[in-house]
């Protein structure tokens, strides 16, 4: 009678779809499938394991590996007598999100929120040589980046609350939103 693979199946499948969940956040799908196939295994498993699960060459399985293990998701393992180096997952799924919301998101927002406050400045500073007609147009453009900068900066707020696991109440934001109707 022939061995089941429904199991190696459905860890596939799975790991294709978190590699596509990975790589619509902005990694390489590889790490995704990489980290699910851990993540699903009962012990760590080496580079060479891993490469012959997901079909994948070694040189792509060890960049993976390193780009996953500077983003705190994976980690060395130890099995007694063993000389390669083995790797297991970071389990807590919460804590991997709100690394990311931290390192990633939130210097995207810091980005942004700079920007448009120069922008302003910018604009302000515009504003005392203009004439009549300029002085709207940048006073319309004003309003239009302070919009920008608060939502920047409710944006900031949110990350910050979410990547240290504080509740998040969204009634304040849906009256931000409601006032453009």
């Amino acid at each position: 009678m022939a061995p089941d693979n429904s199991i190696d199946t459905a860890e596939l499948r799975v790991a294709e779809v978190i590699g596509g969940l990975m790589e619509f956040w902005g990694f390489k799908a590889v790490m995704g499938r990489l980290w699910a196939i851990l993540y699903l295994s009962p012990q760590p498993l080496s580079a060479a394991e891993l490469g012959d699960r997901l079909a994948i060459s070694t040189g792509a399985i060890s960049m993976a590996l390193s780009d996953l293990q500077k983003w705190g998701v994976v980690k060395k393992a130890w099995r007694p007598g063993e000389r390669r180096d083995y790797y297991e997952p970071e389990t807590s799924i919460w804590k991997m999100v709100s690394r990311v919301f931290r390192e990633r998101e939130l210097a995207k927002v810091h980005e942004a929120i700079e920007a448009f406050s120069a922008a302003i400045k910018l604009i302000n500073a515009a504003r005392a040589r203009a004439n009549a007609d300029e002085k709207k147009r940048l006073k319309f453009i004003e309003g239009r980046l302070s919009s920008l900068l608060t939502l920047s900066r409710l944006g900031e707020g949110l990350l910050k609350m979410l990547a240290s696991g504080e509740a998040v109440d969204p009634q304040p934001l849906k009256s931000l939103f409601e006032q453009g109707d």
